[in-house]
């Protein structure tokens, strides 16, 4: 089975799954165009079934998901900024924030206020 994504106006608008052979027979007729989307493809890799990189062909960046960007220019799909502040990495087709993560083994969240990382305190 194939992923299929419906854009219309740059936006995914719905994403199908349908045998390629069978595809026209499934598609409605309603405005934007369908785009094969692939399950396995994040970040520009190709994962195998056991989460790993295998090599595969990484078809338009990532899995298309509602509500994602279709850029019909680098024919990839990436999903809306998580925060004002984040940066598109064109090679990934992912988000990145301005400041790295903290490589000390805590657990933080984004705090767009302050442009930086918030540490999580229990409590």
């Amino acid at each position: 089975m194939s992923h299929f994504a419906k854009v219309l106006d740059g936006r995914v608008i719905n994403v199908i799954v349908a045998e390629p052979e069978f595809f026209d027979t499934f598609v409605d007729s309603s405005p934007g165009t369908w785009l094969q989307t692939s399950y396995n493809t994040r970040g520009g890799v190709h994962y195998g079934a056991d989460g790993q990189p295998d090599g595969g062909v990484a078809l338009r960046g990532n899995y298309a998901g509602i509500g994602y960007i279709y850029d019909a220019t680098n024919d990839m799909f990436y999903a809306p900024s998580p925060f004002a502040s984040w940066v598109l990495d064109q090679t990934t087709w992912l988000w990145d924030a301005p400041v790295p993560y903290p490589a000390d083994d805590q657990r933080y969240v984004w705090d767009e206020v302050t442009v930086g990382w918030k540490l999580v305190t229990e409590g």
